[in-house]
């Protein structure tokens, strides 16, 4: 079977039925959870999982950390159950499958406005939107929104409402570009049967000029549709239950991911390629096996450009994983833009994260 549709089969089997999943929660049937006596018992906060939106790549290198240095350990959990994507974790908070996904607030936002799903983002990895039109410098040459004007651009079917957001954020229409559906492959962009190609910074723009293409990249973020990713989602009721469970899970996350800008790239790599391997040795029908072994060399090219969405001027002054009010307005209006009308305090809820800084102001500096 081609990866393709090996990828098209993974994404129709976490197609999710939301709002079935809503009644589920409105009618108080999650299961998993409970208060934060229920959920620590006397020693602890036990076991949660935490749905990954992609495979166990450099993605995740913080996650990887506070499991390898025991900051998950310290505070207070049996268990961190990490799974891996794809996913955008939403049909699974809801029906109480996991505790945490590491989402979108395009998902997030969309399942707000489409199905009153009841979830709020309590703190956000990426600060920067991390999409980008790809294409071959000899090629499309796509530098500004007024070059996709005319060219064919290739889409996966989950990521057509977010390219429909940069037409609409820079006064374009469908009308004026050519959509082909693709997969996350960019092999037709390298074959030329597409102009551009919807991409992730970190992920296929890399892989393609490793092939020894020169590319050119259009930025989301720098583009009309700047937004959070890698957020930390959870439903109203567990917040609402377990606000000291996730302040302490929140505390092993900063500091998994401080270790991340303090210790020597080479070394993050290797870390990453194991939990990659261990993943993939686990799990025979995950994309970590149908991807075979990850490059070394681009993982670590990965990580770098993965700092760069995560680290700002806003995260160095306030903390990791925090959510600007300005920030919180641009990622709303670029989800207006897509369709999806919602209010700041619909989708987010940074009291937590805003709190853990206040009694912790050394987690703030995670900068050499």
């Amino acid at each position: 079977m081609s990866l393709s549709s090996r990828l098209q089969q993974l994404r129709d089997a976490r197609r999710p039925l939301l709002a079935a999943a809503s009644a589920l929660v409105l009618a108080g049937t999650l299961a998993a959870c409970g208060d934060d006596a229920d959920a620590s018992g006397d020693d602890g906060f036990g076991e949660i999982s935490v749905q990954y939106s992609w495979i166990k790549n450099e993605e995740f290198a913080g996650e990887f950390y506070a499991y390898e240095n025991g900051y998950y350990d310290d505070a207070g959990f049996d268990e961190v159950n990490g799974i891996s994507g794809p996913d955008t974790g939403v049909a699974k908070l809801l029906s109480g499958t996991v505790q945490v996904a590491l989402s979108d607030s395009a998902s997030v936002g969309a399942a707000v406005a489409e199905q009153d799903a009841p979830l709020k983002i309590i703190g956000a990895t990426f600060q920067k939107n991390p999409f980008t039109i790809l294409s071959l410098a000899d090629g499309g040459d796509i530098a500004t929104p007024q070059d996709l004007v005319g060219k064919k651009i290739g889409v996966q079917d989950s990521n057509a409402s977010v390219f429909r957001a940069l037409l609409a954020a820079n006064g374009l229409s469908e009308d004026d570009v050519e959509i082909v559906p693709v997969d996350f492959d960019p092999t037709p962009l390298m074959n030329g049967d597409v102009d551009g190609f919807m991409a992730y910074l970190t992920n296929e723009s890399l892989t393609v000029e490793l092939a020894g293409y020169e590319v050119t990249n259009l930025p989301y973020a720098e583009n009309g549709v700047p937004f959070v990713a890698e957020t930390f989602t959870v439903t109203d009721q567990y917040l609402a239950e377990n606000r000291e469970l996730l302040k302490q899970f929140l505390i092993a996350e900063i500091k998994g991911w401080s270790d991340v800008f303090t210790e020597s790239t080479d070394d993050t790599v290797d870390l990453v390629m194991e939990y990659y391997n261990a993943a993939a040795s686990e799990n025979a029908e995950g994309l970590e096996s149908v991807f075979g072994a990850l490059d070394p060399e681009k993982t670590g090219l990965a990580l770098e450009a993965t700092k760069e969405l995560i680290s700002t001027d806003e995260t160095e002054e306030n903390g990791l994983f925090t959510i600007s009010d300005e920030l919180q307005e641009q990622t709303v209006e670029s989800l207006g833009a897509a369709g999806w009308d919602v209010e700041t305090d619909q989708i987010f809820d940074t009291s937590i994260i805003d709190e853990i800084y206040a009694e912790n102001p050394d987690l703030i500096d995670y900068q050499p």
